[in-house]
């Protein structure tokens, strides 16, 4: 799952939010590789929307 929303990252920890920024980036990460192997993306959005929630979470982190 690559949404993540305000209010989730709002009731997280600090802790979680790192485990799950590390997720987000493993997620891109993966995209990625998937979108340079020439293969279309099994969900077009996903790229999107795992940089978005990325960037949510880093903004909240500097907070």
């Amino acid at each position: 799952m690559s949404f993540v929303s305000n209010r989730e990252i709002a009731s997280m920890s600090k802790e979680a939010r790192e485990s799950r920024l590390l997720e987000l980036q493993e997620e891109l990460l993966q995209l990625r590789a998937e979108k340079a192997l020439g293969g279309t993306p099994s969900n077009i959005g996903a790229y999107k929307a795992t940089r978005r929630s990325i960037a949510r979470l880093k903004t909240h982190m500097r907070q």
